[in-house]
C-alpha cells in the first residue's frame, strides 16, 4: 500500500516523564481530528502500540528512540520519541488516484489513475466490515462484478462454491497470492449449478485475518500471467511487517436460530531489523447446518408423473409428520482449520529472501434428498432392512454426504536489485485434495450384501511453478521487464471402494470406478516481454507479449497493449487496452471420467456419466481433442478526481471467447435405435454420456462504475459514500444455438451438446445488474457502516419444465448494517446484522413466446410446472440450480478483537 506525504509533524513538548513511558497523540493536520488505529512502534525493538479512539497512545520506550508511525492513507513517519508530542499527518483518502497496485504490469507499479487498467482495491478493514464469515462471501458484498452463491444440494459442490468475475466462470479468473499463481481445486463442478464443467481455486480457504489487501484487475491478462486470466486477475496480498498482534473471537447465527458459527483467529508476528519480518495467522471455525426446506405438496408427491405414484393417503400420512418431506437443504455444517505464514529476510542491502505458506483443512457435512417410504425405487426393496427396522415402510432414510478437503500452497523466493535491475526468482508448490464419504444409504444392486457406509473416492490436484522475473526502469521514459514461468501439474482420480460403484453404486452418490489411469500430468513453459513507455508525463503506453508451450496441446502466443492519458492537472484520466488471451483446458477437463457401471441381464455392463475425449466412445462420436480457448479483450474507460475527496471511474469491457470449453448436455440414444449415434453408444456399452468439448463461441460485454466521496462532515463525525455497479450489456452465444459445434453424428440424431439448461447456467445465471451502495460514518470511538446491495435478475431453464418457460429470479435489495466500537486502543467489538429486512430470493415463470404464455393461464399447468421445478415444493425458494443471493435471510455476527 502506498502511503502519502506528511505536510507537517509538530512536536508540542509537555513536561518530562519517567524513563520508558512516552505518551502522545496522532491527529489530522487540517481539522485536528484524531487518527484512530494508527500504528506506533519502535524502530529498535519489537515494542509497538496503536492509537485509541481519541488518537492517543502510550509506549514504553526511552526518550529519543526512533518511532515509526503509520496508517492507511498516510506516509509512514519516523520521529524521535518525546513525551506529550502531537504528530499531525496530512490525510489522503484511499481513492482512485492514491493506491499502488502490483497487477497490470510486470514493470514498476503505478497508481490506479496512472494505470491503463481498471482495478478494485480492498483493504482488510473493508473485508472485515462486511460481517461475512469467509473471504469469498465478503467479496460478494464488496465487488459488483464478483458473484458467488451457495447452491442448496449439490454433493461435492458444497465443499467450495463456484465464483465468477464478469459472468465468465470460475476458471477464467487467475488467483495470485503475493503475485504468485495459486493452485486450482481438484473439484470439477458437474452438477446443474453455475460454473458447471469448470474448476477454480478455493479462495474461501484463505483466512481473512491474514490479508492485507486484495487487488482485482478487471481485464484480460494472459499476456502478463498466462492461462486462466481471461476475465481478470485477483492478487491477494498478505500481511507483512508486524504492527501488532490480534486475537479475534467470531460468532454468528441466522434469524431462525440455526447456522450458528463460532471461530477464533490469531494474527501475530515479529520484525527483524528494518526490513525482516514474519507474520502468521491461525484460524479455527465451525458453522452449523442451516436448513431451509419447502413444504411438500402431497398431491404432487403422490402423482405418477410428478412424484412417486403412491396412494394419496399414504403420502399425506407421512407428510403430516414431516411436512418438508424430511429434506435438509440450505447450507451445510462446515468445520475448518486454517494456517498461514508470510515472511521476509533481508540479505545484505539490496536483496531479500521471502516465503509464504498456507494449509487449510475443511470438513463439510451435508445431505442428499430424503428417500421417503413411498419412493418408487424403495417400495418393497428388501435391502432397506440394512438401514434398520421398518425402513422403507414407515420412515424412509436420508443419505449423508461428507467431504474432507485439504488445500495447501507455499512459495519461496529471492529478490535482489543490481545496477537498477530488479530480479525475482521463486518456486511455488500447491495442491488440493478432496475425499468423500456417504452414509445411511445402500447399494440396491448388492441387496443384503450391501454396506450402509461407502467411500466413493475423491480427487487430487497438485502443481509446481517456477518463476524468473527481471525488470528495470531504464530511464524516466522507458521501463522493461521479461521473465519465464515453468509449471508442472498433476490430476489424480482416487477410485472408491468396490461397493460404492458396482451394480448401480451407492444410492445418492455412486463412487469413482477403476476405469483409467489414476494420475495424469503435464508441463508447460512460457516467457514474456513487457515494455513501458512514458511518452510524456501524461501519456503512457504499455506493450506485452507472451509465448507458451504445453505438453498436452501445443503452443500459444498472446499480446496486450494498454494506454492512458491524463489531463486537466491530472484530474481526468482516459484509459484503454486491447489484448488476446487463452485458457488451457484443465487437466480435470482433459482426463475426468465418471461413467458409472451397472449390470444388464446376461452380465453386460452399462455405463452412464462423463467420458473423456481420449475414450473410444468419444472418438466414435466424433468428439475432437480439447484445445485452448482463445479470447480477445477490449476495454476503455474514464477516471475523474475533481478533488482529494471525490473520485469515480467508468469502464466498458468486451470479451470474446472462441472455442469455449463446456461440459455437454447428456446425450442418449434415439427412439429409432438404429442411428449412427445409437450404434456408437451400443458399441461403447453406454446409455447416456456427457463430455468436455470446445463447443461454443461467446461474447460478454458490460460496464463497471465505481464512485467515492470521503470526508463529508455530518454532525460530530465524518461520512463516506461509495457506489459501485456492474451492468452486463450482453452475454451471449456468437451465432446463437445454430452455431453450437455439435458433432455431426450427434446432430443428425436430433441432439445438441448445448441445451437450454446449459445455456442458462453459462450465460444468465449470474445477476445482469449488481449495485453496491455503502455509507461509512465515524464519530469518536464508533464507526458505522450501512450497505445496500442490489442483485439484478438471473434466468434459469431447469430440466423437466416446459421448453417455452424460463425461471427468472426477481431483483432484490439486501441491506446490511454494521458497527465497530473501539473501547480502547486494544479492545474493539464489531456487530453486524446482514440482510436486516430478511429478504429472500423470489422467482417467477417467464414465457419465451406466446405459446409459453398460454401455459401460464392454466392453473393446473402452472401447478404442474411449479412442482416439476421445485421437486414438489422441496426447493420452493431457490430450486436445484441456485439463485442470485443466499436463501438464509437475516444473519447476525459479533466479533471481539483484542490487540497486543
Amino acid at each position: 500500500m502506498k502511503f502519502f506525504k506528511i505536510l507537517s509533524i509538530s512536536m508540542l513538548l509537555g513536561g518530562t516523564c519517567a524513563f520508558g513511558q512516552i505518551n502522545g497523540k496522532v491527529q489530522d493536520s487540517k481539522d485536528k481530528s484524531a487518527v484512530i488505529g494508527a500504528t506506533v512502534k519502535s524502530k529498535t525493538s519489537t515494542k509497538g502500540t496503536a492509537t485509541d479512539g481519541n488518537g492517543n497512545f502510550s509506549i514504553d520506550v526511552a526518550p529519543g528512540t526512533d518511532l515509526e508511525i503509520s496508517f492507511i492513507g498516510y506516509e509512514t513517519a519516523i520521529i524521535k520519541a518525546q513525551n506529550g508530542m502531537t504528530i499531525s499527518l496530512n490525510p489522503s483518502e484511499m481513492n482512485l488516484g492514491e493506491v499502488v497496485i502490483s497487477v497490470g504490469s510486470r514493470n514498476s507499479t503505478r497508481t490506479v489513475t496512472d494505470s491503463p487498467l481498471p482495478v478494485d482495491i480492498l483493504s482488510f478493514k473493508e473485508l472485515a466490515t462486511s460481517g461475512q464469515p469467509t473471504f469469498d462471501k465478503a467479496l460478494q458484498y464488496r465487488v459488483p462484478s464478483f458473484n458467488v452463491v451457495q447452491t442448496p444440494v449439490n454433493d461435492a459442490t458444497s465443499l467450495l462454491d463456484p465464483y465468477e468475475i464478469r459472468n465468465m466462470g470460475p476458471s477464467r479468473t487467475l488467483i495470485l497470492v503475493n503475485g504468485k499463481r495459486k493452485n486450482m481445486s481438484s473439484l470439477v463442478y458437474i452438477q446443474t449449478s453455475p460454473g458447471r464443467g469448470e474448476t477454480g481455486a478455493d479462495i474461501s480457504a484463505i483466512p481473512q485475518d491474514a490479508i492485507k489487501r486484495v487487488e482485482i484487475l478487471r481485464d484480460g491478462a494472459s499476456a502478463q500471467y498466462g492461462s486462466d486470466a481471461i476475465a481478470g486477475v485477483m492478487n491477494i496480498i498478505l500481511k507483512d511487517r508486524y504492527e501488532y498482534g490480534s486475537a479475534t473471537i467470531n460468532s454468528g447465527i441466522t434469524h431462525k436460530g440455526d447456522g450458528g458459527m463460532l471461530g477464533v483467529s490469531l494474527n501475530n508476528g515479529s520484525n527483524f531489523g528494518t526490513k525482516g519480518f514474519i507474520n502468521y495467522t491461525m484460524n479455527f471455525s465451525q458453522t452449523q447446518l442451516a436448513n431451509r426446506p419447502g413444504i411438500v405438496d402431497a398431491e404432487a408427491d403422490a402423482d405418477g408423473n410428478l412424484g412417486f405414484g403412491a396412494p394419496l393417503a399414504t403420502v399425506q400420512s407421512f407428510l403430516k409428520k414431516y411436512p418438508d418431506g424430511g429434506n435438509i437443504n440450505g447450507s451445510p455444517k462446515t468445520t475448518a482449520a486454517k494456517f498461514l505464514v508470510n515472511g521476509g529476510l533481508p540479505i545484505g542491502t539490496n536483496s531479500e529472501f521471502y516465503f509464504n505458506g498456507a494449509y487449510v483443512y475443511k470438513k463439510v457435512n451435508s445431505f442428499a434428498n430424503y428417500r421417503t417410504p413411498y419412493w418408487k425405487s424403495l417400495d418393497g426393496n428388501p435391502s432397506l432392512a440394512l438401514l434398520g427396522a421398518n425402513v422403507g415402510t414407515t420412515e424412509g432414510f436420508v443419505p449423508t454426504f461428507e467431504g474432507d478437503l485439504g488445500d495447501y500452497n507455499a512459495t519461496a523466493g529471492f529478490r535482489t536489485e543490481t545496477n537498477g535491475w530488479k530480479n525475482d526468482v521463486s518456486i511455488t508448490f500447491g495442491g488440493n485434495k478432496q475425499t468423500y464419504s456417504v452414509n445411511n444409504t445402500v447399494n440396491f444392486g448388492l441387496g443384503f450384501n450391501s454396506p450402509i457406509s461407502f467411500k466413493p473416492g475423491g480427487y487430487n490436484f497438485n502443481h509446481v511453478v517456477g518463476n524468473i522475473d527481471l525488470s528495470k526502469q531504464v530511464n524516466d521514459k522507458v521501463s522493461v521487464g521479461f521473465g519465464s514461468e515453468f509449471r508442472n501439474e498433476s490430476f489424480t482420480m482416487m477410485p472408491g471402494d468396490t461397493a460404492s460403484y458396482t451394480q448401480g453404486g451407492a444410492n445418492s452418490f455412486p463412487g469413482i470406478p477403476i476405469l483409467q489411469p489414476y494420475k495424469n500430468t503435464r508441463t508447460n513453459i512460457g516467457g514474456y516481454f513487457d515494455l513501458g513507455l512514458d511518452i510524456t508525463k501524461d501519456f503512457l503506453l504499455n506493450l506485452t507479449g507472451r509465448f507458451e508451450n504445453y505438453s498436452s496441446f501445443g503452443n500459444a502466443f498472446v499480446w496486450k497493449a494498454s494506454t492512458r492519458y491524463k489531463f486537466n492537472d491530472d484530474k481526468i484520466t482516459l484509459r484503454g487496452s486491447a489484448s488476446t488471451g487463452f485458457r488451457a483446458p484443465s487437466l480435470h477437463q482433459v482426463n475426468l471420467q465418471l461413467a458409472q457401471a451397472s449390470f444388464l441381464p446376461g452380465g453386460a455392463i452399462q455405463l452412464e456419466g462423463i467420458v473423456n475425449g481420449a475414450s473410444s466412445i468419444a472418438k466414435a462420436l466424433g468428439v475432437d481433442k480439447l484445445k485452448a480457448e482463445k479470447s480477445t479483450n477490449v476495454t476503455f474507460g474514464l477516471g475523474i478526481n475533481p478533488n482529494k475527496n471525490l473520485s469515480f471511474t467508468l469502464d466498458y469491457y468486451n470479451i470474446k471467447v472462441e472455442d469455449r470449453i463446456i461440459l455437454s448436455s447428456k446425450i442418449g440414444g434415439t427412439s429409432a435405435g438404429n442411428t449412427p449415434l445409437d450404434k456408437a453408444l451400443l458399441l461403447g456399452g453406454v446409455k447416456r454420456i456427457s463430455f468436455f468439448t470446445n463447443g461454443i463461441d461467446t461474447r460478454t460485454s458490460g460496464l463497471d462504475f465505481v464512485g467515492n466521496y470521503k470526508g463529508l462532515e455530518v454532525g460530530p463525525g465524518k461520512l463516506g459514500v461509495s457506489i459501485a455497479a456492474n451492468y452486463t450489456l450482453e452475454n451471449k452465444l456468437i451465432g446463437g444455438l445454430a452455431a453450437v459445434k455439435t458433432p455431426s453424428i450427434i446432430k443428425s440424431a436430433g441432439y445438441s451438446i448445448f441445451d437450454a439448461t446449459q445455456e442458462a447456467l453459462l450465460l444468465s445465471s449470474r445477476p445482469k445488474t449488481k449495485v453496491i451502495m455503502g455509507l461509512d460514518y465515524t464519530v469518536g470511538k464508533i464507526q458505522l457502516n450501512l450497505n445496500n446491495s442490489l442483485f439484478g435478475k438471473t434466468t434459469f431453464h431447469q430440466d423437466g419444465i416446459d421448453a417455452n418457460l424460463n425461471t427468472e429470479f426477481i431483483p432484490k435489495v439486501l441491506t446490511d448494517l454494521g458497527g465497530t466500537i473501539n473501547f480502547s486502543k486494544k479492545l474493539s467489538l464489531q456487530l453486524n446484522v446482514n440482510n436486516i429486512f430478511n429478504v429472500t430470493p423470489k422467482w417467477k415463470f417467464v414465457a419465451l413466446n406466446s405459446n409459453g404464455e398460454t401455459l401460464l393461464k392454466d392453473s393446473k399447468a402452472v401447478w404442474s410446472q411449479t412442482n416439476l421445478l421445485t421437486f414438489n415444493g422441496r426447493y420452493s425458494m431457490v430450486t436445484y440450480d441456485g439463485s442470485h443471493f443466499s436463501q438464509l435471510g437475516t444473519t447476525f455476527a459479533a466479533n471481539l478483537t483484542f490487540k497486543f
